[in-house]
């Protein structure tokens, strides 16, 4: 009869050295936060941002202060100012409306009828810039306007399209009255019209400064909110719009000068509202890390509150690009690639960050910044102790084995 014994081989050094190093390695992935639970291990993650120019020339002249939404799966620019006497004129502004599905390419979908000898004040709008500009049940919307014309623009408009255009209060009069560079978003179904100024160099009468809250369904019919507690100071000049977190973001700002104020402010404070009622500052003065500034972008993209480029309070345009995930802590994206701006078109549109155009770039150019998530080193050594971990700890579980047989 044949009996065949297994006899274990005797512990070597080898072995002893294999049994150290998976003990090590597996303290170092305990170290890690991982658990035995090898599979469902995560790794962390870091977030780095890269610009890619999108388009040195989109076939639009150069302007600031124009709209930029997004609605329809598409960018969409409305207006803008420009002195070129070939873009808009004596007029400084106009009423062109562009789309584009890849920022490359521009679709003319409304002539500037304002440089044409086509306008109708019965069915477009007036050439302007750094007005409100906002989404809103399903429509584009256009919210005041300038005072460039020698007037203020105290008019509500709305498209479906961009090319056709309803003027939405037009026998009824804006409560909020005479004024230019105003915040404008939308939260909570409504429109919210906040802060903004007179400008009596351009349009007449005096000086007033305002951070009154409006809000309307419809355009039409407003509702002045009666704000309570600590309020931000009168301003406007902030380009875009945040609505984070479910909350109203007021970030930077200021007022433009006239002959009956020579004071310009530049604002770097940071606020927020659920309700517009009551306000809460994250940032006083001189503490947001990005600097005193106004005719800067604000936009919500890839869950992070961004601030770009502006006119700063050292009487220059800027180039700078920041984010923060609660109005408080600031990240600055380095070695930004496009020139110095302030009033430029800002779109989160494709999951990237757009840029378009802005006082000065001539030609306009398109820019777009887009995520990329890079490994921790952290994560890097942790994947690679896991794997020699789940070598040796397979090794283990079949220890070097040697087989005898003897005769019976």
């Amino acid at each position: 009869m044949l009996v065949t014994n297994t006899v274990s081989q005797p512990i070597s050094g080898l072995h002893v050295l294999r049994i150290w190093v998976w003990a090590w390695a597996w303290s170092v992935l305990l170290a890690c936060g991982s658990t035995l639970a090898i599979s469902n291990q995560t790794h962390a993650a870091s977030t780095q941002y890269q610009w890619q120019l999108v388009s040195d020339d989109p076939g639009f002249h150069w302007r600031d202060g124009a709209g930029a939404l997004v609605y329809q799966d598409q960018m969409w620019l409305l207006g803008g100012w420009s002195p070129s006497p070939n873009t808009y004129g004596s007029q400084l502004t106009g009423n062109d409306a562009w789309s584009s599905t890849n920022g490359a390419d521009w679709t003319l979908v409304k002539p500037n009828t304002f440089i044409n000898g086509t306008y109708n004040s019965e069915t477009d709008w007036e050439g302007r810039h750094t007005a409100g500009y906002v989404v809103h049940d399903d429509k584009m919307w256009i919210v005041g306007g300038d005072p460039l014309q020698g007037h203020y623009q105290n008019d509500v408009w709305n498209s479906t399209d961009g090319a056709n255009w309803t003027h939405v209060n037009k026998n009824t009069a804006l409560p909020w009255g005479d004024r230019a560079l105003h915040h404008t978003l939308v939260h909570d179904g409504k429109i919210w019209v906040m802060g903004g100024q007179t400008m009596p160099d351009f349009a007449g009468g005096g000086v007033n400064y305002y951070n009154d809250v409006w809000n309307s369904t419809d355009g039409v019919n407003w509702t002045q909110v009666q704000t309570e507690g600590a309020m931000w100071e009168p301003r406007g000049m902030i380009g875009g719009s945040v609505v984070h977190n479910g909350r109203m973001w007021i970030i930077g700002g200021g007022t433009y000068n006239s002959s009956l104020d020579a004071t310009r402010t530049f604002r770097n404070d940071v606020w927020s509202s659920a309700d517009g009622i009551h306000w809460t500052q994250h940032l006083d003065h001189n503490e947001g890390p990005w600097g005193r500034r106004q005719y800067h972008d604000v936009v919500v993209f890839d869950g992070q509150m961004w601030v770009l480029e502006g006119f700063g309070n050292a009487g220059i345009n800027l180039n700078d690009v920041w984010f923060s995930a609660d109005g408080e802590n600031w990240t600055e994206v380095t070695d930004t690639p496009w020139g110095a701006r302030h009033a430029a078109s800002v779109y989160a549109f494709d999951d990237a960050l757009w840029m378009v155009a802005g006082n000065n770039v001539v030609p306009p150019d398109v820019w777009k910044l887009t995520a990329v998530s890079i490994p921790e080193p952290t994560s890097i050594l942790c994947l690679t102790i896991t794997t020699l971990a789940l070598s040796h700890r397979r090794s283990l579980r079949h220890p070097i084995q040697y087989r005898t047989s003897r005769s019976q």
